[in-house]
């Protein structure tokens, strides 16, 4: 019976501990006086965002996701974009590259979506394995095709691009190296450093709970 009753313990203990632990991790972020720039990056699998709620929560800004590929939009852009400005936030649009679709096609995409606005953040450009098609072109071609996708963007909206590089995308390809451009990367809780440049912007957390926000959500921090 003893027996029993310390496992019972044991076991409440282990169960209390694991959702201490989860709360702390989905209300984490970094120090603000360290990092006093601070926010979302959001897409529609974040549902209807009450804007004004974000921004009370202590974010910045906010990036939304516009496109995908050569022919796919978020359904929620235009609304984050209007609300998200409307609520005080400083905003910009990202699109997620495929390996898969023309460049050309995929830059037109993202211009067909995203008006000039020199009032907004650079533009950022998410480029990942994971999710991604299954091809894997050589990375002279990526490099190529890459380039003439910032080329087209940045034309448009008359300001540098960001990349957001994943770490299994920096690994297969070497992007950091080759293109010389402000870097989003990716360290949960911890600064990542697995590019061949410091970032400009870093998601610390992809699964902060943020009140205004359905479920979790990505976190980041703008470097000064």
């Amino acid at each position: 019976m003893r027996g029993r009753f310390r496992v019972g313990v044991l076991v409440f203990a282990f169960v209390v501990l694991a959702g201490v632990l989860f709360w702390g991790a989905a209300h984490w972020k970094p120090d603000a006086a360290a990092y006093p720039v601070q926010g979302v990056d959001v897409s529609e699998e974040n549902g209807v965002v009450a804007w004004p709620t974000v921004e009370a929560a202590g974010a910045d800004f906010a990036y939304i996701k516009a496109t995908e590929g050569a022919d796919s939009a978020d359904p929620n852009f235009a609304e984050n974009w209007e609300k998200a400005d409307e609520a005080g936030l400083r905003r910009g649009a990202y699109h997620v590259y495929s390996l898969c679709r023309p460049a050309l096609d995929q830059a037109t995409n993202f211009i067909s979506i995203v008006e000039r606005d020199q009032t907004a953040l650079p533009a950022a450009v998410k480029l990942t394995l994971s999710g991604n098609c299954d091809d894997r072109p050589e990375r002279a071609q990526v490099l190529r095709d890459l380039t003439r996708f910032i080329q087209m963007v940045e034309a448009h909206t008359g300001k540098t691009i960001i990349l957001g590089l994943s770490r299994d995308f920096e690994r297969n390809y070497e992007i950091s190296s080759a293109i010389d451009r402000p870097l989003w990367l990716t360290g949960f809780f911890l600064r990542p450093s697995y590019a061949n440049r410091d970032w400009a912007m870093w998601q610390a957390s992809t699964f902060r709970r943020v009140k205004g926000i359905q479920g979790s959500t990505n976190w980041n921090v703008i470097q000064q």
